[in-house]
């Protein structure tokens, strides 16, 4: 993140007071810098841009289910890597050209390999069960569907286990050193030439770049035995998924996708030679640094000797964060009720936010200026997750998020990306419309 993007986030926090996009009666909502977003799509097609291979790049939809964002996204280039039928129908909604769509989910059912299939959209099956389904679908109606193998290269895993997905025993593909496992999956290719893609993700957040790349190899030696064993180009395609950690302590952007796609050049050469295409997944580490949560400090109080600021933003939001503090930390920013940096020598108190529960917690005896009823809080790097992995506790509903340009001279425009919830919507996902369905049941 440059220092622009810091100058830009500081505009668009107060011109989000001054605008009534946060108010007393609106008090968390959140952004999204629209210029950071072009800068990382950018970064990421420099980094693996040609010569060599064609690549397509997919973003991970669950990482921002937000159709304005993927429409932008698309816009760019960028395809979706979906995991179910609603992150699919997102982004169809957003214009994403099927050519330019990968279906990964360990639990996919018939009929959405079925849908999947019939759109033309790539399909990365995860198990043998999932490849007999598929034989059946193939045979029964023609596709132009690329169809891959999901594998696990067991490389290990990162300092987040639930973020690793190459381990011993992850839930995910085929696990590539447990016995008889590559000869099966040799086989699987012989007997089915119309599996042309290896697809291989070996976590996120927590995973060294030398652990990803590692898993890459693997993907791309299987590849290369696959092609022997048929004596032609079968395997055309590596998806080699996403993953890039971010760094969360600081503006700085680092790891880089340059410093990822220089390792792979080392690691991985022919991958770049244009014997195959390449497909990535990549989704925090592309919106993470765009977003920031703001939201109100409606009280202060203290307990123990220890000040804690109550704000609107909480588990409903920041779920890992509360819930894994050590995994998932977060940069929290004092500000004045004008959006404006908090002046005063730091003092160490709690963050809290609005749950009714006791860990509901997003920083802990963390030193800030002490802030005060009716001052703000920005918890930074928020622009991957935390707007589409929504806690529904206490039926809080999920708040606005904004796009913002803000220009040099700090005028900022919004547009709205997603509107707030309202009581309507909730009552709704609560089941009001069937509110008299158990009175009629009677006892037995």
């Amino acid at each position: 993140m440059t220092s622009d993007a810091t100058a830009r986030r500081g505009h668009a926090l107060r011109a989000a007071v001054d605008q009534n996009l946060l108010s007393p009666d609106i008090p968390v909502i959140g952004l999204l810098d629209v210029t950071g977003i072009h800068e990382a799509v950018a970064a990421l097609q420099e980094a693996f841009a040609p010569p060599g291979a064609t690549v397509t790049h997919t973003f991970a939809v669950k990482a921002a289910a937000l159709v304005p964002v993927l429409r932008l996204l698309a816009g760019l280039g960028l395809g979706a890597e979906v995991a179910s039928p609603g992150e699919l129908a997102i982004a169809r909604a957003a214009g994403v050209p099927a050519g330019r769509v990968v279906l990964d989910s360990p639990a996919k059912t018939v009929a959405e390999l079925r849908e999947a299939l019939a759109l033309g959209i790539a399909v990365n099956a995860d198990n043998p069960q999932e490849l007999t389904r598929l034989d059946a679908l193939v045979a029964a109606a023609p596709t132009a569907s690329p169809i891959g193998l999901r594998v696990n290269p067991q490389v290990g895993g990162g300092s987040i286990g639930a973020m690793s997905t190459a381990t011993a025993t992850s839930k995910f593909g085929i696990a590539l050193r447990d016995d008889g496992a590559e000869e099966w999956v040799l086989r699987a290719y012989a007997d089915r030439p119309w599996l042309n893609r290896v697809h291989t993700h070996t976590g996120s957040q927590g995973v060294p770049l030398d652990l990803m790349a590692a898993g890459v190899r693997a993907a791309y030696d299987l590849a290369e035995r696959v092609n022997a064993a048929a004596g032609r180009r079968q395997v055309t395609t590596l998806d080699i998924g996403g993953g890039l950690p971010v760094n969360f302590t600081s503006d700085e952007v680092t790891p880089a996708f340059h410093d990822y796609a220089r390792l792979l050049r080392a690691t991985v050469p022919g991958l770049f030679d244009g014997r195959y295409r390449l497909v990535t997944e990549f989704g925090r580490s592309l919106l993470a640094k765009t977003g920031t949560v703001l939201a109100r400090v409606e009280y202060t109080k203290s307990a123990g000797g220890r000040p804690i600021a109550i704000t609107h933003a909480g588990a409903q939001l920041a779920t890992r964060t509360v819930f894994a503090p050590d995994a998932w930390p977060l940069r929290v920013e004092a500000l004045d009720a004008g959006g404006r940096p908090r002046i005063g020598d730091p003092v160490v108190q709690d963050v809290a936010g609005p749950c009714c529960f006791a860990g509901d917690l997003l920083a802990r005896a963390r030193p800030l200026p002490l802030l005060a009823e009716g001052d703000l809080i920005a918890l930074l790097d928020t622009g991957a997750y935390y707007f589409s992995t929504h806690f529904a506790y206490n039926s809080l509903p999920r708040p606005a998020v904004y796009g913002y340009h803000a220009s040099p001279d700090g005028s900022v425009r919004f547009a709205l990306v997603r509107a707030a919830q309202t009581t309507e919507e909730l009552l709704a996902e609560s089941g009001a419309a069937e509110s008299e369905a158990l009175m009629g049941l009677g006892r037995s």
